[in-house]
Formats: structure tokens, sequence, C-alpha cells
């Protein structure tokens, strides 16, 4: 079970990391206009998903930030987004290397809407992941209004067609 965490950490980073080099040459203003989606713009869009990360992450080492990771500045620069999500996505792989068994089946205390909640360490997991893969979705769209080809995220897990950006970081 270990190592299909893992796996999913590590292509969470290797999506976020594709996905960040396709918006490389894009300018702060573009990064920040509005596009069609849930959040009205690229920025908007993955600086929401890099907070939740923080979020989550934080309830996963035992870090006591809490909801004051939502009380930050918004990165307005794809560039040092990029850099601050690659910071954020290497922690979680690192929490996926270091768990246990044991560790997924431990409960983290979070707050969710003033209410104090408690989840299994695997269930923040798997909703950690599906919320990067529901929102990088929706860049993606961002991403083609804006002009830029999107990027392929999903050739990860099966070996006849892995990227192979994914076999020189990850595997």
């Amino acid at each position: 079970m270990t190592h299909s965490y893992l796996l999913m950490a590590q292509n969470n980073a290797w999506a976020n990391e594709t996905l960040f080099e396709a918006i490389t040459d894009l300018t702060i203003d573009k990064f920040k206009s509005n596009q069609p989606g849930f959040f009205p713009s690229l920025c908007a869009t993955l600086n929401h998903t890099y907070e939740v990360d923080l979020y989550y992450i934080d309830a996963l080492f035992l870090g006591g930030i809490g909801v004051a990771v939502f009380d930050r500045v918004v990165v307005e620069d794809p560039k040092i987004l990029a850099k601050e999500q690659a910071k954020a996505d290497a922690k979680l792989i690192h929490f996926c290397q270091v768990a246990t068994p044991q560790t997924f089946d431990e409960q983290r205390s979070f707050i969710r809407n003033d209410d104090s909640m408690q989840e299994t360490v695997t269930a923040i997991l798997l909703h950690l992941f599906q919320h990067q893969i529901h929102h990088r979705g929706q860049a993606h769209v961002q991403l083609q209004t804006a002009g830029i080809v999107p990027p392929q995220l999903d050739e990860f897990h099966l070996d006849f067609e892995r990227a192979s950006t994914a076999q020189k970081s990850f595997k």
C-alpha cells in the first residue's frame, strides 16, 4: 500500500511540474487574466491547488499551522508558484516515503468550516490527490483558452506510454 501512495505523490509532482513547464513563457498579466473555469484565472486555480496542498500536508505532518496557511499572499508569478508547488510536492513525496503501513490508519485533525474534523491519513491522501487531479483538469482547459497547448498529464504509470520526463524524474 505504501508504494501506491508514493507513486501517486510522484505522479502528482510530475504532473504539476509538467503543467508549470507549459506556462513557463506566460506573462504575469496573462497568468492572471480571466479564463473560463471554477476559478477565474490560471493564477487563481493554481494558487488554490497549492494552498490546499499546504493545508493538508500540514495536517499530515502534524504541523499545527492549520487554517493559517490560507493567510498568505497570492503568488502572481507563475515561475515562483512553480517553485513553491515543487517544494510542497517534495514534502508530500517525503511523507509517503517515510510513512509506515500503520501511518495510513492514523487520524489527523484539522478545521473545516469552523468545525474540528478527524480523518485517516489514507482519506486525506486520496482526497488530496483527487483535488489535484480535479483542478489540474480545470487548469488544462484554461491553458487551452490562453492559447497554450495543454500538456499530456496521464502518461506516468503505464510502462508502455510513460513520458520520458516521468522516467527520469521519478522512476
